[in-house]
């Protein structure tokens, strides 16, 4: 997904908010909005979003010091997911189709995104959806959310590449591996995180915080960038990419960096940005398991 200019604003956004975290000063936070200003004139609108987030996040640390300034909202994230995870999952034991349902809390868990809307207030989204107030218009549109596809898929696949998305997101990914491995107990599963902190995105350290080394293998991709671009993968992750039967991928931000990609993935995701919806052809708000097929 390329850049649009009604991005821009957002970087700006991203850029305060996160040297706030770091612990910057008045005068700190206007030095780093300068440097992300002399950034943001050279960045290629042909480029896809998380590139200019990367860029970002190492102006934030470079001028803070601070390696990992939403650490302590990633610690609170982990910790109400794991809060709700009983209520969560007997949502699923009590469900009709528990794997549907295991998808559709998966894709509810994309809610925690301190990246793309700040002043959410997570834990009130959570409960909401929890009510049943999630838009789910999408789901009438098999182009946007193509759950039998993903489904049938599912029971063929053997090897399974998970690329996980934020810290707290994890316990809702879990409940999905989880439905995954009781429906298919040979099924094998790899689960991705980032080599290192970039935004509220999960570290192989929240993913055995969650438990999910229960249920999944869990690697580095290697990538250090608020997304997942292959060319800034490790070559084990690449060889794995060729080698799974199946990728799901959550989050807005491995959207915007593998759509296009010649690789047959399975997006989930809440469309949180009005340029993502855009792109996918779906309401603001809507629920997202979006198909892309592999060339060839």
């Amino acid at each position: 997904m390329k850049t649009h200019l009604d991005c821009i604003p957002c970087f700006f956004k991203q850029a305060l908010e996160a040297s706030k975290l770091a612990g910057a000063g008045k005068h700190q936070q206007k030095k780093i909005l300068d440097k992300v200003c002399r950034a943001v004139l050279k960045f290629s609108l042909n480029l896809a979003p998380p590139h200019m987030g990367r860029k970002i996040y190492k102006i934030v640390i470079n001028e803070t010091k601070n390696k990992d300034p939403f650490y302590a909202v990633k610690q609170k994230s982990n910790n109400l997911a794991l809060k709700l995870y009983p209520k969560l999952k007997r949502k699923i034991v009590h469900s009709r189709d528990r794997i549907f349902t295991a998808v559709e809390l998966a894709i509810a868990g994309n809610i925690i995104d301190f990246g793309v809307k700040n002043s959410y207030k997570v834990e009130e989204e959570l409960q909401e959806f929890l009510k049943g107030n999630f838009n789910v218009h999408s789901k009438h549109s098999r182009e946007v959310f193509s759950y039998q596809d993903f489904k049938r898929d599912l029971k063929k696949a053997k090897l399974i590449l998970y690329l996980g998305d934020n810290a707290g997101e994890v316990v809702f990914d879990k409940l999905l591996i989880e439905e995954i491995k009781r429906a298919w107990p040979n099924k094998e599963v790899v689960y991705a995180v980032k080599k290192s902190p970039i935004i509220n995105d999960a570290l192989e350290e929240d993913a055995y915080f969650c438990g999910l080394d229960k249920y999944a293998e869990i690697i580095s991709s290697g990538s250090d960038a608020p997304g997942t671009f292959l060319s800034l993968c490790s070559a084990n992750f690449k060889k794995l990419c060729k080698k799974a039967d199946m990728i799901i991928s959550k989050g807005q931000g491995n959207f915007e960096s593998l759509s296009g990609e010649n690789v047959s993935i399975y997006f989930l995701f809440k469309a949180k940005c009005p340029m993502v919806a855009k792109e996918v052809g779906c309401c603001l708000s809507d629920v997202v398991l979006k198909h892309q097929l592999k060339d060839g």
